[in-house]
């Protein structure tokens, strides 16, 4: 069976290394037949293990009539003819036997998945914690303890937000292709590997074997037939400057930023846009990263939801100086490249920093560690620690102020962030300040309070981290004046593409005359999530008052950004926002199609109801306006519905019932 295999991998060997067609992926048993050092690193990665088939080997949980029981619900984890079972609740609040098919994760949890017809593939909200027992683990726990969740509930685990099509499967299978079919409703989920391979990250690999069989090598490209190139030793070379005592990088720090944005794909807070992303490619084109804002983090930027790293990253000063993942992180096997704090001693001089003199802790305290104080951890999921990667100075000065948590008070307990900050000041003779001074602006901007647009104003025009200026950015249509209007034409013009696209979000609350003539040429902009933004506010421009040459290229992105929509139409989001660029565009008959659609996805979804009653008044059927309000309110109990109704009883001159509403 060896030499068979052996034979299969070198006939296809042959093939890739013969055809001049687009590059395809080839498999990790191939990688391995050169690079078998690096495939044994990655063999038992997270990577490695991010999803499985389920069997003997893969399951780590007790599924020997295993029960747990939660919120009036006992599930019964079993095996039938070798098959892993779990009898639980199904999406009609009845128990239910399910079989798992495949496994998510290994630790410090695993979770699994359930197949379901047309396609669809749920993961149980009931987990299995695989930390040792002394840790608290080897046992079934949920992922939502505190809450009761029923069938109708997006959380609940037939629901949409733990579909594994649309909320999982790109980031744990290898060139992942979605393939929902909006006319069947239906699924047809592919992958060339079931878990995180060789090529997720390398790009795929068959031109690569063409220049492995390349007479001449030296005149092959640079990147060896791969569509980026990942070498720390040609991206991220460091020395330390012998006066400053401090790093200093050799090279470009953009480049390290392109390596950085490969691990952002699954690394981050975002939303997908399509799924064509090759490693090497901008992010921005393939995905729309999630700023600085509620819930996901704290005014400060520190981690609140799960946001997966990038997001904090960019936020701190080692970013911007060029640092990348594989600085710290083997890129096989994923762990850190040093233990404790020397992976930070690469750079960050012992003699300088486990010292005394710059830690203030006994040497046997937990404060002496550089994680401790300059990446706090939240525990997610239950069991899941993870650390803050913006790698801020401790500020307990501001966290009182602006409602956050800070590094100090987590170990020191019984202790107040005043307390803190009157003892660093006493240790450094000054309140430190560090590189991430936007917290106090995205607060009052969050609260809207008088002094938001002066604060706000200073953070654009200081060294700042980028994500922290778009974010920013992303407030300023709510202060319409002079002055926020010619900062955000101003910003459209940032080399930032996150900055860019929130300065057109800022547009949107100024009339068109002021504005369409700057927001046109960024219908061409080179990255993806600013043109569709354009193409969204562009979209009610009547064709007629333009060229043919702009009309061309305004249905041509226009069209782009329908075919974003219609990639996620797998969700109620992306329904309404087509019905509302339909109705844009004067298509009613398949704008109302796109709001039914979305209120069959999802019956609950309120903006559906709110934006879809407007559409129906908009036409003036009131009536069908009123009976949409009432079955959203039968649905659920939500203050925007009360509100839609109120301005409906006010239009009907029924203004006693809208004010008993």
């Amino acid at each position: 069976m060896t030499f068979l295999k052996l034979n299969v991998y070198c006939i296809a060997f042959l093939i890739y290394s013969s055809l001049s067609v687009a590059a395809v992926h080839v498999g990790d048993q191939i990688c391995k037949t050169c690079h078998l050092k690096e495939h044994e690193q990655w063999q038992g990665s997270h990577h490695d293990l991010a999803m499985q088939e389920a069997n003997v080997q893969t399951v780590l949980g007790n599924f020997k009539q295993a029960k747990f029981s939660k919120h009036g619900v006992t599930s019964t984890f079993f095996m039938r003819n070798g098959r892993f079972m779990v009898n639980t609740d199904g999406p009609d609040n009845k128990l239910h036997d399910y079989e798992v098919s495949y496994t998510f994760g290994v630790y410090p949890l695993q979770q699994y998945m359930v197949k379901f017809p047309q396609g669809k593939i749920q993961v149980l909200g009931i987990a299995w914690d695989s930390r040792s027992k002394e840790q608290g683990g080897q046992r079934w726990f949920s992922l939502h303890p505190a809450e009761t969740i029923k069938a109708d509930d997006v959380l609940h685990w037939t629901g949409p937000n733990l579909n594994w099509n649309y909320m999982c499967a790109d980031c744990h299978s290898t060139n992942l292709k979605k393939n929902y079919d909006v006319a069947t409703k239906s699924y047809n989920t592919q992958w060339d590997a079931i878990n995180v391979s060789c090529e997720a990250c390398h790009g795929p690999a068959s031109e690569h074997l063409a220049w492995s069989k390349s007479k001449d090598k030296q005149k092959s490209t640079q990147d060896k037939g791969f569509p980026i190139h990942l070498s720390n030793t040609t991206i991220n070379q460091w020395k330390i400057n012998a006066k400053t005592r401090k790093p200093e990088l050799l090279n470009n720090p953009e480049a390290g930023k392109h390596k950085v944005e490969l691990c952002a794909k699954c690394h981050s807070r975002r939303s997908q846009l399509d799924d064509n992303f090759v490693p090497g490619d901008n992010f921005r084109n393939h995905y729309l990263p999630s700023l600085l804002t509620e819930p996901l983090y704290y005014p400060d930027g520190k981690i609140k939801d799960e946001v997966y790293v990038y997001g904090s990253f960019m936020q701190s000063r080692m970013y911007q100086a060029g640092v990348t993942c594989t600085d710290c992180h083997n890129p096989h096997t994923l762990e850190r490249k040093a233990a404790g704090d020397q992976v930070c001693q690469q750079c960050h001089l012992a003699e300088d920093y486990a010292s005394n003199k710059h830690h203030f802790h006994n040497n046997e305290s937990t404060g002496t560690s550089c994680i401790a104080c300059h990446m706090p951890a939240k525990t997610y999921m239950g069991v899941d620690e993870r650390n803050d990667h913006s790698f801020r100075i401790p500020r307990p000065d501001l966290a009182e102020k602006l409602a956050t948590p800070d590094a100090c008070t987590l170990c020191h307990k019984d202790k107040s962030s005043p307390w803190a900050a009157d003892a660093i000041k006493q240790w450094y003779g000054k309140t430190p300040s560090g590189y991430q001074q936007f917290g106090s602006a995205l607060h009052a901007l969050e609260q809207q309070q008088e002094k938001a647009l002066s604060l706000a104003y200073g953070v654009l025009v200081a060294d700042a981290p980028d994500i922290a200026k778009a974010s920013v950015m992303g407030y300023l249509g709510e202060y319409r004046s002079r002055q926020t209007l010619m900062t955000s034409l101003q910003m459209l013009n940032s080399p930032e593409a996150d900055i860019r696209r929130q300065a057109l979000l800022a547009l949107q609350s100024f009339p068109m005359q002021h504005t369409v003539a700057k927001i046109f040429p960024l219908l061409k902009d080179p990255v993806k999530i600013v043109r569709l933004e354009a193409a969204r506010i562009l979209a009610a421009v009547p064709r007629g008052s333009l060229a043919k040459e702009q009309t061309d290229l305004m249905n041509n992105v226009t069209e782009e950004y329908r075919q974003t929509l219609l990639f996620n139409a797998d969700r109620p989001e992306a329904q309404v926002s087509l019905a509302e660029l339909y109705s844009q565009q004067g298509q009613m008959a398949k704008a109302e199609t796109a709001f039914k659609q979305a209120l069959v996805l999802q019956p609950k979804y309120v903006p559906a109801y709110v934006n879809y009653t407007n559409f129906l008044q908009q036409q003036g059927k009131e009536q069908a306006a009123f009976e949409l309000l009432q079955q959203g309110l039968n649905e659920v109990d939500d203050a925007a519905l009360y509100h839609s109704l109120g301005l409906w009883y006010i239009r009907s001159k029924e203004k006693e019932k809208a004010w008993k509403l």
